[in-house]
């Protein structure tokens, strides 16, 4: 029995047919089981493994090299703060700090609640507009510590 939704492996077959040898589809089906779970678990680097045909070291040797991945369970809400260079020089440093001392976690630490996860991420290639956060898969532009505040006040809601 699968620890995914039948739409999730319905979804991780047809990532299977794009290519012409399983093992190519290792990255889509990893983004497809994060999705679902939030995170990548050794059950799922094993089911992965087994899907696509390839060992379990080279299924996390790709857990462990693209940072896109968590090796870990995070939060509902995963704030990646930009503090690459053009997010550095309007704030992104502070803004980071922000949200880290507001929430009272580190970096890449999730609160109590299980509600946050933040770190400092390299380039989200929105570098007219930072500083800025990449929050689940969405873009925070312009950030402020007060937009900052009104975010997490308006997440602690939703819950």
């Amino acid at each position: 029995m699968s620890q995914f939704t039948d739409d999730t492996l319905k979804q991780m077959k047809a990532a299977l047919e794009e290519y012409p040898s399983k093992a190519s589809a290792i990255l889509p089906v990893l983004q497809l089981a994060q999705k679902e779970k939030g995170w990548i678990s050794p059950e799922t680097i094993r089911f992965a493994s087994e899907l696509v045909g390839i060992p379990e070291s080279r299924v996390r040797e790709c857990v462990t090299f693209y940072t896109m991945f968590n090796q870990q369970p995070v939060g509902k809400y995963e704030i990646n703060v930009c503090t690459n260079i053009s997010c550095a020089l309007v704030g992104g440093e502070q803004i980071y700090e922000h949200f880290c001392g507001r929430l009272g976690v580190k970096n890449n630490e999730t609160t109590k609640d299980g509600l946050f996860t933040v770190r400092h991420v390299e380039c989200l290639a929105s570098c007219g507009t930072g500083p800025m956060a990449l929050v689940n898969d969405e873009y925070l532009e312009n950030l402020t510590p007060e937009k900052c505040d009104r975010l997490i006040e308006d997440w602690r809601r939703k819950g």
